[in-house]
């Protein structure tokens, strides 16, 4: 049974930092892609960031130079370094997992099978 944990969220000032973890377990890890997703209040999920098996990634425009995806397949962990963090940032963050092989990671939460719970990140002004 595949699961997904995240931890590491919580809240922080504007121009802070975060580094959120997901834990994952019951599946191979290293031949999965992963992604991040985030959801705020009264806004549709969507796409942080995305990697593929190989360390190839991709993010979001708004979070492009601040937001860095990676893993220790390893360890079977994904990380999202969130830096200069924004108060538009403020949302529930979710990692994702699929066995498929997404060239270059993907955003579109379509194309995911495996979901954690979330944590939330709040950043203040």
């Amino acid at each position: 049974q595949v699961q997904l944990v995240e931890s590491g969220g919580g809240s922080v000032q504007a121009g802070g930092s975060l580094r959120l973890s997901c834990a994952a377990s019951g599946y191979t890890y290293s031949g999965y892609s992963m992604g991040w997703f985030r959801q705020a209040p009264g806004k549709e999920r969507e796409g942080v960031a995305g990697i593929d098996r190989d360390g190839r990634a991709t993010y979001a425009d708004s979070v492009k130079g601040r937001f860095t995806i990676s893993q220790a397949s390893a360890k079977n962990t994904l990380h999202l370094q969130m830096n200069s963090l924004k108060p538009e940032d403020t949302a529930m963050y979710y990692c994702a997992a699929t066995p498929a092989f997404l060239y270059g990671g993907s955003l579109s939460e379509h194309r995911y099978n495996y979901w954690g719970q979330g944590t939330q990140i709040t950043v203040s002004s």
